[in-house]
């Protein structure tokens, strides 16, 4: 703020010593010095960093959180990152797949000194969108400063930065944890979005999940008028998976996330001045997203956590290409392949006893 009033203050004495420069351009100029010298005012900080501000970040007391599982964990982690297991099965409930109960929540975070508050850096597997939905969950318990490091473990190691395999022990917080609304919607919330010209509904599932042909809940289908954009479309090369599958590379560089250029040609169909609600199958790829078209400059993105599970689930919310889970069928599958496991185990008794 000082140095706020000292630059105006500036500029309006150099406008009675020299009377010839327009009192506008004065205050013009008096307003550009101030946004390029003071921090935040020229351009919002990224939440998705790299592995120099990582080391940075930690130098100055930043909790990092590693959201891998445990056995990845102390296999190799950046030093001084703490751990609570894998975030994708600690923080959800495993049938609805929404956030278990907050104050369980407070208990996990707040035993390992992970406080929302802090500085935070998230991180896992490159690419990995649970590490995104880890630093979600920091924004809706209204953490403010937060970051994302997509690279992950992959790009540290790549650098060669050094790898721990001790496990880091910070002081445990008593956290009283508060939602912040502006993060995440419900199935409710949604449900009012429907057919609302001024909102925009982004599902980064599958073609297929979104066409009904895959089907994860009681319905397959989409959100009426949803644009699908599978996140992955985010990486340089969307089928890295598949190809580190079938070994045809050796690294994960093509989840490396496109240029900004890039990405703000995929997305530029959408509108950044709108409310843009995200969702996939449990909100877990949506994060990621999420949090790629904030970085672009999207000004109000929400994250749908219950997503296609909760609206599909919820039989009277309007879909479209909707399609139905057939039991009878999945029954009539499980059953073959239950009498083939027996067929083969009695094969394998009889090859045992022939010997």
């Amino acid at each position: 703020m000082y140095r706020l009033v000292g630059n105006v203050l500036t500029a309006l004495c150099a406008t009675f010593l020299f009377a010839t420069i327009p009192v506008a351009a004065v205050l013009v100029t008096a307003v550009l010095v101030t946004a390029m010298s003071t921090p935040g005012l020229a351009a919002e900080k990224s939440a998705i960093v790299d592995t120099t501000f990582v080391a940075d970040a930690a130098k100055r007391g930043a909790i990092v959180w590693d959201v891998r599982s445990r056995a990845d964990y102390v296999r190799g982690h950046i030093p001084g990152a703490v751990n609570i297991d894998f975030v994708g099965s600690v923080l959800r409930d495993p049938n609805s797949e929404d956030y278990i109960a907050t104050d369980k929540i407070e208990t996990l975070l707040g035993g390992a000194g992970i406080d929302p508050a802090k500085e935070i850096i998230v991180y896992g597997n490159k690419g990995d969108p649970f590490v995104y939905f880890g630093l979600v969950t920091v924004q809706h318990f209204s953490g403010k400063n937060a970051a994302v490091y997509h690279g992950g473990i992959d790009d540290w190691k790549a650098a060669g930065r050094p790898l721990a395999t001790e496990a880091t022990t910070l002081p445990p917080v008593a956290l009283k944890l508060t939602v912040d609304p502006s993060v995440t919607v419900s199935t409710r919330d949604v449900l009012k979005h429907v057919n609302n010209a001024n909102v925009q509904i982004l599902d980064v599932r599958t073609a297929k999940e979104y066409g009904g042909e895959d089907i994860r809940a009681i319905r397959g289908g989409h959100i009426p008028n949803a644009v699908n954009i599978p996140y992955e479309q985010n990486w340089v090369d969307a089928d890295t998976p598949a190809k580190l599958a079938r070994k045809a590379v050796s690294n994960k560089d093509g989840m490396s996330l496109k240029s900004k250029d890039q990405l703000k040609a995929l997305y530029a169909k959408l509108d950044p001045t709108k409310e843009t609600v995200v969702y996939c199958q449990s909100g877990v790829r949506a994060s990621e997203t999420a949090i790629v078209l904030r970085d672009l400059g999207f000004k109000n993105v929400k994250v749908y956590d219950s997503s296609w599970l909760g609206y599909g689930n919820t039989l009277d919310a309007p879909a479209e290409k909707v399609t139905y889970f057939n039991v009878g069928l999945l029954n009539g599958r499980l059953a073959g392949m239950q009498a083939r496991i027996e067929q083969l185990e009695k094969e394998l008794a009889q090859s045992k006893a022939a010997k």
